[in-house]
């Protein structure tokens, strides 16, 4: 096939690099909306916008391509005929993207630039190869899926289909939100019919098919099919004018999850819509066992013992495991809180507004006994800060803040809900390396990874180790560039190494073990609080301090649910 032709993979990869090049949302969605309209068929459509929005799978099949970054990076060495350790990984460390780093190297070295010859791949093919991969189970088995049809495709390709089988973002800028805005202008849709279709349908790529043909109306929604979650923004980027118009509830310290149930089929999945059923086998007897109807149900999955909730980090030790044992399983029980009700006496009910569906949640948690979050009407700001300080005493993170006529309005971060946290610590890091920004920040470093000490650490042969990457934007950026300039002592492509030298305080909402890091602890959330031009590299934090206040954090005394609790359980 032409490779130009709207249908081929290769259409879709430019139409992605083109809008990740673009500056501005409204580029962007030209330039997505362009490239929908010239797709004709609907199976193609339906797998171009599943591609850019969702991944190799549809988000309601269940399925995963379950390809590791350690597959396609050593098969891209073994391609490229080069040393994985010695050339293959500082290429990745000098990019920071594993498959931006595969791109270059297909394009720029002779032995791999030999190897493929592109030929077109169509969208229906590429779909044939994620399948191929979903039913193979060895490493070396998917590793000769992906060579045979690497041959077959431009380095640009290759790491879009890469980037597509991680079913992450693309990192083009482009999120469901302006996808959403493409399919619209598009096929001259109202973007909030769109928008709504695709909530109860689950599928990006079935709502372009319908708004392509004039179908929306046609939306329907299926129970065991994961809804998008309705996301709250932070209190301090929205201003409130009158706090009675929102109720407050404790922000837990737990996962977020959506519960299906029809009769004694339960079934669990996470906020990034993937299935957790297995991994919680005591919930799923719980609403089995209770004779419900059929229900959609949204709430937090918080570790619950001793009639108090436990730290998050505890409930990752249950992360991932199919089949917990009873040790696990008396160690760290759960307990699902339900907060709001998406489904119920067989129709969605988003449209109704949060008043109305407590009401309907109140009377079936009354009726069949179940835990639902406790509701608190706020007098005043000062309200709001005891309410505060008493989830704080509870072990939560803090408050959620909802409009009391707020429908359940998914994938948006408006006034309906809003957050109200404080930082779970801070860290004075050094900046280790400084990656370049694209888009309008391009030609700057604004993206960078911080370490702490290990100077003294007998455990390391380093002086400072990672641990987390963050984000600078700030006003300070000018006289950071220039310092960074003074200090860069390496570089790997738009990425530089440093002499250690500029100290920042970085914030961060938690301290979250991950042995897959060489410090075996990463942060959630951080980011620049301030740039420290006042303290050198001798006053940085140690591993030993993040260790002492990841075992503070799990240690702490929390107020139990005997006082002022939480959650209600008749």
């Amino acid at each position: 096939m032409n490779e130009q032709h709207p249908h081929t993979f290769h259409a879709l990869a430019r139409t992605a690099q083109q809008i990740r090049e673009s500056r501005g949302t409204n580029a962007k969605i030209r330039v997505c909306m362009e490239y929908l309209r010239s797709i004709k068929e609907d199976e193609h459509l339906n797998l171009a916008v599943q591609f850019l929005g969702e991944g190799a799978f549809s988000d309601i099949s269940g399925k995963r391509a379950s390809v590791g970054s350690r597959t396609t990076s050593t098969l891209a060495a073994d391609f490229c005929e080069i040393d994985y350790e010695l050339v293959f990984k500082p290429c990745r460390t000098a990019t920071g993207s594993s498959s931006e780093t595969i791109e270059k190297l297909f394009t720029n070295i002779p032995a791999a630039r030999q190897k493929w010859e592109p030929v077109g791949l169509s969208l229906k093919e590429i779909e044939t190869v994620y399948e191929q991969l979903y039913n193979t189970s060895s490493r070396a088995g998917k590793q000769e899926v992906l060579e045979e049809y690497w041959r077959k495709m431009r380095p640009l390709e290759v790491k879009y289909f890469i980037r597509i089988m991680g079913r992450g973002s693309l990192r083009i800028g482009f999120e469901t939100k302006s996808i959403i805005n493409a399919i619209s202008k598009a096929f001259g849709k109202d973007t909030e019919a769109v928008r709504y279709a695709h909530m109860i349908t689950g599928s990006i790529g079935k709502t372009a098919v319908l708004a392509k043909n004039n179908t929306l109306d046609e939306a329907s929604f299926k129970l065991f099919h994961p809804l998008p979650f309705m996301l709250a923004s932070p209190i301090e980027s929205r201003a409130v004018d009158q706090y009675s118009k929102y109720i407050a509830e404790e922000k837990f310290d737990g996962m977020r999850c959506q519960v299906h149930i029809e009769g004694d089929r339960v079934e669990l999945y996470s906020r990034d819509l993937n299935d957790i059923t297995h991994s919680f086998p005591e919930i799923i007897e719980f609403f089995a066992e209770k004779d419900l109807p059929k229900l959609v149900l949204d709430g937090e999955i918080c570790v619950f013992k001793d009639n108090t909730i436990l730290p998050f980090q505890l409930l990752q030790k249950r992360l991932g495991i199919k089949k917990p044992s009873r040790k696990i399983l008396d160690q760290y029980p759960v307990l699902l809180i339900t907060y709001d009700l998406l489904y119920h006496d067989g129709e969605p009910i988003f449209d109704k507004t949060l008043l109305e569906r407590r009401k309907l949640l109140s009377g079936l948690s009354r009726k069949y006994t179940f835990p639902i979050t406790t509701q608190k009407e706020i007098k005043n700001r000062e309200h709001i800060q005891e309410l505060f300080d008493l989830a704080l005493a509870h072990g939560n993170e803090g408050l959620m803040l909802k409009s009391k006529t707020s429908a359940y309005e998914y994938g948006q971060r408006r006034k309906s809900w809003l957050k109200v946290k404080k930082a779970g610590g801070s860290l004075d890091t050094i900046i280790m390396y400084a990656h370049a920004a694209s888009g309008k920040r391009g030609g700057k470093y604004s993206d960078f990874t911080l370490g702490i000490s290990v100077r003294d650490d007998e455990r390391y042969e380093e002086e400072f180790i990672p641990i987390g990457k963050a984000y600078g934007g700030y006003t300070e950026l000018e006289r950071l560039n220039k310092k960074i300039k003074e200090l860069t002592v390496e570089r790997y492509g738009p990425t530089l190494g440093l002499i250690p030298g500029i100290v920042v305080e970085l914030e961060f909402d938690d301290i979250q073990r991950n042995k897959r890091t060489k410090a075996n602890y990463t942060l959630r959330l951080p980011r620049f609080k301030a740039i420290r031009w006042d303290l050198s590299p001798d006053d940085i934090d140690t591993l030993k301090e993040v260790e002492r206040m990841f075992r503070d954090n799990i240690n702490r005394d929390r107020l139990d649910q005997t006082q002022a609790p939480s959650f209600i359980w008749k």
